[in-house]
């Protein structure tokens, strides 16, 4: 196992920590980010500003511009770089515009030929990728309070649509009927808000998997009617399933991420706060007020999250963490920043400047997690793309 701390590296591990590029275009804090689907060449991203734009995160000239490594914590000295280099630029492809609230949640078909959104509008929006319109918005005895948290593609062939939102339901939308826009189930036991949704087709079976502010993670056989619900300290925010279905990473607001067999609802390991292996480093990570997205990646041997509280330092950068899956040792700490031009300034009440902090809310890792690249956003409006050097 290789050994890190915050000033010194020694050993070696492909974690990618290069920033490939950054994709600009956002007018206020992007809340989701996703690949599309297998190979995952394309990023579309949801933003406060109401719109989702597609980008390809490759730079149009590659020689023009020099790849930059990230400001790290947990690297070689000689790797971490001024904060005021500027990283190439991804290139932007379509823009998608009829939401009317901000958009806070993405997922694409397996065909790539559509995706859906969710945010503030009370209706799930399906889009055809291609000519940037709506196919259908799903609305009709939709969710009736606040926001759509999550929204995520389920069924075969993606016959499905699953939301989840303020309103503490999770709703099922059938892609295929043209006759009824109506949901075909509405799931309604939880408490309180549904911030995070999760898909599992074991043998061929349908499970919902269901993350609440009420501090449950609600798995639903759909087929089979039955219920399972496993209890945790704090609001649940984040789920993301293991590729075979039988672990899921739980994010919660109180600074934890654990690793849960779904077969027995035992905790197997347990990530951020003071509850890594050996109470290192990794107690820096906090988590207790906003929504902060964790990810499997790297095939599965890292757990990787945004960071609420920012950098430690004065310029505003944002901060990712990795955690080796396995022994939920540190593995990494890197600087997101800011991105080009630094942001607007912001004054407060009493006339003085206040301090930026990009706060690194929503992560992705290309090609489900098994892919050598992933991407994160957050208030700076700028997503950042990391790869390998």
């Amino acid at each position: 196992m290789d050994v890190y701390d915050n000033n010194t590296f020694t050993g070696k591990d492909d974690f990618p920590r290069k920033i490939l590029s950054q994709l600009l275009g956002s007018n206020g804090p992007v809340h989701a980010v996703t690949y599309s689907a297998s190979p995952g060449t394309y990023i579309l991203t949801g933003s406060a500003d109401r719109s989702i734009r597609l980008y390809n995160p490759i730079p149009a000239s590659p020689s023009s511009s020099t790849t930059t490594s990230s400001t790290s914590f947990i690297t070689k000295p000689s790797q971490a770089l001024s904060s005021t280099a500027t990283p190439p630029q991804g290139r932007l492809i379509q823009t998608y515009t009829s939401h009317g609230y901000e958009v806070l949640s993405l997922s694409v078909s397996s065909s790539n030929a559509t995706f859906a959104s969710s945010g503030g509008d009370r209706a799930v929006f399906l889009w055809d990728v291609s000519t940037a319109t709506t196919i259908r918005r799903f609305s009709n005895q939709g969710h009736t309070a606040g926001r759509i948290n999550s929204v995520i593609f389920a069924g075969v062939d993606d016959s499905l649509l699953i939301s989840g939102g303020h309103d503490t339901t999770v709703r099922i939308w059938d892609v295929r009927s043209q006759s009824s826009s109506r949901p075909v189930q509405v799931l309604g036991e939880a408490k309180d808000g549904i911030t995070s949704l999760a898909v599992s087709s074991p043998g061929g079976g349908a499970e919902v998997l269901a993350g609440s502010v009420d501090g449950r993670v609600r798995t639903y056989d759909v087929r089979m009617g039955r219920l399972v619900t496993d209890v945790f300290p704090g609001a649940v925010t984040s789920l993301c399933l293991a590729r075979d279905g039988k672990t899921v990473l739980v994010g919660s607001l109180d600074s934890k991420i654990r690793l849960m067999d779904r077969s027995n609802g035992q905790c197997l390991r347990t990530y951020g706060g003071d509850g890594n292996a050996n109470g290192d480093a990794a107690g820096g990570w906090m988590n207790k007020e906003i929504r902060v997205q964790s990810v499997l990646g790297g095939g599965e041997r890292w757990v990787v999250a945004g960071d609420e509280n920012g950098a430690e330092n004065s310029n505003g950068e944002g901060r990712v963490w990795a955690w080796d899956l396995l022994t939920g040792k540190l593995m990494a700490k890197l600087g997101v920043p800011w991105g080009p031009g630094g942001g607007k300034v912001v004054v407060g009440r009493d006339g003085k400047e206040k301090e930026r902090k990009n706060v690194v809310s929503c992560v992705a890792w290309k090609d489900g997690g098994f892919g050598n690249q992933f991407c994160v956003g957050g208030t700076s409006g700028v997503v950042t793309v990391y790869g390998e050097a």
